[in-house]
């Protein structure tokens, strides 16, 4: 074998060996609920670095499995922190430009079981955005816990505000008063598409009306499609709302105050995955 033949075979070898220590890196810091120091290469706490073409693989890759199941929530994170790059400075951009939005990116706030007051929401009346938050939760069987955090994102900065969008996503459902069923959640992302330009966002609002029936697509395409771009469209920046604050708002208050219009359909949260 000739000598530029095995340097080949090495460099071959070192470059798999890098993606399976990746690999492995991306199993251990999805099912586990922390950060895993041994992947923690300096950036913040779980990041990956990846090359391009890595996280174009990584692109088609989640891009392929979330179609297969839009409920493969890790799949989508990875789809959306691979293929938002130029979305998130817009976005940045706009909550810098924003002084409630500027305090976010200041203070970094997070929205979790540990940081909500559970029991305070619960005693709020009923209308106010908090009550309505948790009433949301319950009714559609969700927890602010499932949103994974960002690893892919090779900027401190833009990797927070990724994580601010997953986990403001159940709050745009209440603001929007979806459901977590197929149709609420293509309605959602036609919202997110139009407000956020996240390719990921544009990904499922186009191939997600390819899982709903004959019904509900009509529903989607005369009533719920169109009012969800316009109120994406003309909103204020969904991420530059500190709703950590807002709990005790009324619901409608704070839509009028987003220029955001109360849906024209009343959707059920029941059967959550019927199409």
């Amino acid at each position: 074998m000739s000598l530029c033949a095995v340097k080949g075979f090495q460099r071959l070898r070192q470059r798999q060996c890098v993606l399976i220590s990746k690999a492995v890196c991306v199993h251990q810091l999805h099912s586990s609920p922390g950060f895993t120091d041994s992947c923690y290469d300096g950036l913040y706490p779980g990041h990956i670095q990846t090359t391009p073409i890595q996280k174009a693989l990584l692109a088609v890759g989640s891009g392929v499995a979330a179609l297969q199941n839009p409920y493969r929530h890790d799949m989508v994170a990875v789809l959306g922190e691979t293929t938002g790059h130029l979305a998130l400075i817009n976005l940045r951009d706009r909550m810098k430009n924003d002084p409630e939005g500027y305090t976010i990116l200041t203070e970094r706030p997070r929205i979790r079981l540990s940081t909500l007051d559970l029991s305070r929401m619960a005693s709020l009346p009923d209308g106010s955005f908090g009550r309505e938050y948790l009433r949301f939760l319950e009714d559609n069987h969700v927890t602010p816990d499932s949103r994974a955090d960002v690893k892919f994102v090779d900027n401190e900065e833009l990797a927070y505000v990724m994580q601010r969008y997953r986990e403001v996503h159940d709050l745009l459902h209440t603001l929007l008063g979806m459901p977590t069923n197929m149709l609420g959640e293509v309605a959602v992302k036609w919202f997110e598409a139009a407000q956020t330009g996240l390719p990921m966002c544009a990904l499922g609002a186009v191939l997600g009306p390819l899982r709903l029936n004959s019904s509900r697509l009509q529903s989607l395409f005369t009533s719920l499609g169109p009012w969800a771009l316009q109120n994406g469209r003309r909103s204020r920046c969904i991420l530059s709302i500190f709703y950590e604050r807002r709990w005790e708002q009324n619901l409608e208050d704070l839509r009028q105050e987003l220029n955001i219009e109360p849906p024209p359909v009343i959707l059920s949260a029941a059967n959550k995955r019927s199409t």
